[in-house]
């Protein structure tokens, strides 16, 4: 079933307003897109795809095959766990939350080519089964939206599941963040809470896009901030004619309350140009047990894909003001894909950095991990680790853990890595793998943990077959998402990944959402 919501609480920016038409036929966003190799994210440029709209003119609201997928707990269990338009669309780019007081309730989202907004599956026994739906975005002008890249966090305050994903238009240069709220364990969601918009009155500033969101929340009891939403993104300025952007900020938004509203901040300053301090890209927050809000982000150019460094700040006041930055990476340690374009060997999907930052209560410590081609002639793209045991002040040299039985790094590529931490302080890590593969184009899904704070890793292959990228996302194959997801805790671990091992293959390639059942954890 779609699912239509109407928007609630307005927030705006002040800026000067000009009417669509001054933009000419062709959204500012699209023309960025179809101009420039990078910048804007790849869930939303895959919607300049014409044959997604022409998918969902056909099928958008459905048939959906069954669901409440079934596992039989062996040892490795695979499985499906969306449900399927007839014949069927992609769904990409995961995110998953547990419910830390009842770890076998979570909620996982994806990016969904049948709503054009989000796939949301749930489960109340621990993966074993799972229910879906799914959610389209309606703009604060009333006009059904695109949407996707999905957020998912959980609440201790509130006792709620919020989402996060954006909102925009193909033909239009509306761009909007949503927020919604679940409190009964994802089954159903509030009306969404409009985060940040560029409209104002009648009016669209189409040189200013958002994109890229994510969120955070503040579950400290202790913490003078307890219970603060936390939404970062990012803030494309575009220019005319071409759609060229000259800086690109992480900015923040929060809020104490649902429906209350937003507070605003920059994160990092408007200007500074293309490949200045303006020029960023995935903002990864989290919060700490002193309270403090944690982000790394990347500094991206807005133009194209290269990454040039990783940078960390952090804010004490519950997000109005931030330290100055720390430079992550260190010298020698870190480089990035060389293709502007973030294309990896033997596949056509834009395959990006896709860092991930978690917490470690149990220590202390700020845990990083991201695609690093610093070894690139040697064993390809890698996942690599750092970690901060100062709250960001400082952080340890890179370490590749993406590795062989005999400790080396992996043959072929590695990438879309995130990270969890469950209540005992073991670290699990999550991502795509081509080294089985000699050509370096089918993909694996391997899982690794830490039960000494990152000292030692376990590591081991959680696919039960390979799938072709190249096959997946309509006739193109170049998107597969730009991140996957990982929850853990010491009663079930959830990896949530992208898979196309069931794609007919061209013209409407398919990917789905699959998750290997681990009631006790990973071992």
């Amino acid at each position: 079933m779609r699912v239509r919501l109407t928007l609630v609480a307005c927030a705006t920016i002040g800026a000067a307003f000009l009417a669509p038409a001054a933009y000419g036929a062709t959204p500012l966003w699209v023309q960025h897109v179809q101009n420039y190799r990078g910048g804007i994210s790849n869930g939303v440029r895959a919607y300049t795809d014409p044959s997604v709209a022409a998918a969902q003119t056909l099928y958008g609201s459905g048939p959906f095959a069954a669901s409440g997928f079934t596992s039989s707990l062996a040892t490795l269990e695979n499985m499906q766990i969306n449900t399927d338009s007839t014949p069927p669309l992609p769904q990409d780019e995961t995110s998953v939350a547990l419910n830390p007081s009842n770890p076998l309730v979570a909620v996982a989202a994806a990016n969904d080519y049948v709503s054009g907004g989000v796939w949301i599956g749930t489960t109340q026994d621990g993966g074993q089964t799972w229910a879906s739906q799914r959610l389209a975005p309606i703009s604060s002008a009333g006009e059904t939206c695109e949407g996707g890249d999905p957020s998912v966090v959980y609440s201790v305050r509130d006792h709620a599941f919020y989402l996060g994903q954006l909102c925009f238009l193909r033909s239009a240069p509306d761009s909007e963040i949503d927020v919604y709220k679940s409190t009964d364990d994802g089954a159903t969601w509030s009306p969404g809470s409009l985060v940040v918009t560029n409209r104002s009155g009648g009016s669209v500033d189409g040189t200013v896009f958002y994109d890229k969101e994510l969120l955070a929340v503040d579950n400290n009891p202790s913490s003078s901030f307890f219970g603060r939403l936390y939404v970062t993104y990012i803030k494309f300025h575009l220019t005319l004619p071409s759609g060229r952007s000259d800086y690109c900020p992480v900015q923040l938004a929060y809020t104490n309350g649902f429906g209350q509203s937003w507070s605003h901040s920059a994160v990092v300053a408007d200007g500074l140009g293309d490949r200045g301090p303006g020029a960023n890209q995935w903002a990864t927050p989290v919060v700490d047990s002193q309270g403090g809000l944690d982000i790394a982000y990347v500094s991206e150019d807005c133009n194209s894909a290269i990454d040039r460094a990783l940078f960390f700040t952090r804010s004490s006041d519950g997000g109005a003001y931030f330290t100055p930055t720390e430079h992550i990476d260190k010298p020698g340690q870190f480089a990035d894909n060389p293709n502007a374009g973030d294309i990896l060997p033997s596949k056509q999907a834009r395959i990006p950095i896709s860092p991930s930052l978690a917490f470690n209560p149990t220590t202390g410590t700020l845990d990083y991990v991201y695609q690093n081609n610093i070894n690139r002639t040697v064993s390809g793209a890698d996942i690599s680790f750092q970690q901060s045991s100062d709250f960001g002040a400082t952080w340890s040299d890179a370490r590749t853990i993406s590795t062989t039985a005999s400790g080396a790094p992996a043959p072929q590529d590695q990438f879309f890595p995130w990270i969890s931490v469950d209540e005992a302080g073991s670290l699990n890590v999550m991502w795509f793998d081509n080294r089985n593969d000699p050509s370096d184009t089918l993909i694996e899904t391997f899982q690794a943990k830490s039960v000494d704070d990152g000292a030692t890793w376990t590591s081991a292959d959680i696919s039960t077959a390979p799938w072709n990228p190249n096959e997946g996302f309509f006739t193109c194959g170049c998107f597969i998402g730009d991140y996957s997801g990982i929850a853990a805790s010491t009663q079930v671990v959830y990896p949530i990944w992208t898979d196309g091992r069931n794609s007919p293959g061209r013209p409407n390639g398919d990917t789905d959402i699959f998750t290997n059942v681990e009631l006790g954890g990973f071992h």
